[in-house]
């Protein structure tokens, strides 16, 4: 498997790489193989009867291109044989195996959703990094992001899919999904996430995203009025947390050219500590191409965020140069 081959011995004398190869070996170098593996081995086949199972380690390394790269089972496979980076990623030599078919990879999907597999990843990622100070605890940003379905009937059933709702942003409306998260304040690591549909108000979900020893809550215009709400009163830890919630940038009052602009001063603040729920969304829309929801139904698509943010946490932490398998 790990035979050098001509292939190699060409490629190996190329001037330069690729983004796709620079990315693929940042994230063979972050992501902990041995620790995932072990959390799928007592569900995955152990091949005592039947025909002979294909390389845990092999299929979850062609999951995860399928997840980083937004792309089909069909097209995982066809992008695999066509790409030298991704071969080289997943260990395989054409001279002694083939790809796994897309039937494969399916079956492996729907094994990691059955048993919300993905969410242990997650859910094991943050415990280490807490466990190792990349994520702080006291503070949490809360934010948002829709994310569209097809509005399309062109389908079997003749119709959207029924738990994707519309709701208006801005003067457009849009179809799909919310992804709510809960971000470190510190650190700005993901360290909690819902998902619901579009039409479910961010302020809704707020109070999932928050953990036990949240002292401050900060997020955008979406969630004022949260400290007034039943959920928030009701609950002794939730309601003693001080909400720094930011102003309707329209609602500012007109100050005079020579007054100091105190209700700016103060949100200026809130804003600079926001805004570092940003990145994390720009990795899942841009770095891995989710703008588009790929399956019907929130738990299917909840699934894959938890892959792709327990993905998006480490690769942020490999891009500052930090390291995390000295701590599992």
């Amino acid at each position: 498997m790990n035979q050098q081959t001509l292939s190699d011995m060409e490629y190996s004398c190329r001037k330069k790489k690729t983004k796709r190869e620079e990315f693929l070996e940042i994230m063979e170098e972050i992501i902990p193989w041995d620790e995932w593996i072990e959390i799928i081995k007592p569900y995955y086949p152990a091949g005592k009867r039947g025909r002979r199972p294909i390389d845990l380690e092999l299929m979850l390394r062609m999951y995860l291109l399928q997840v980083w790269f937004n792309l089909s089972d069909p097209g995982t496979e066809d992008a695999i044989y066509d790409s030298y980076a991704m071969r080289k990623f997943i260990g395989i030599n054409f001279l002694e195996d083939s790809v796994p078919d897309e039937t494969t990879l399916c079956n492996f999907r729907h094994l990691l959703e059955e048993h919300g597999l993905n969410k242990v990843f997650f859910d094991a990622s943050n415990r280490v990094m807490v466990k190792s100070g990349h994520i702080m605890k006291g503070g949490t940003i809360v934010d948002a992001t829709i994310i569209d379905a097809p509005s399309s009937t062109k389908n079997a059933q003749k119709q959207r899919d029924p738990e994707m709702h519309s709701t208006k942003k801005g003067n457009q409306w849009r179809l799909g999904m919310k992804c709510h998260a809960g971000v470190d304040a510190g650190t700005g690591y993901v360290h909690t996430i819902e998902v619901a549909s579009a039409n479910v108000h961010d302020v809704t979900v707020a109070s999932e995203l928050i953990r036990e020893d949240d002292g401050v809550v900060y997020g955008d215009s979406g969630y004022l009025g949260i400290e007034k709400r039943t959920e928030v009163t009701n609950d002794k830890h939730l309601s003693s947390i001080d909400y720094r919630i930011n102003f309707r940038p329209g609602r500012f009052p007109k100050v005079s050219d020579n007054a100091i602009d105190w209700t700016r001063y103060i949100e200026n603040p809130k804003s600079f500590v926001r805004c570092k729920v940003e990145p994390i969304f720009r990795i899942i829309k841009c770095q891995f191409g989710y703008r588009k929801i790929q399956y019907r139904g929130l738990k299917k698509n909840a699934n894959r965020l938890y892959a792709m943010f327990a993905c998006a946490n480490l690769y942020i932490l490999a891009m500052a140069g930090r390291k995390l398998r000295e701590a599992w």
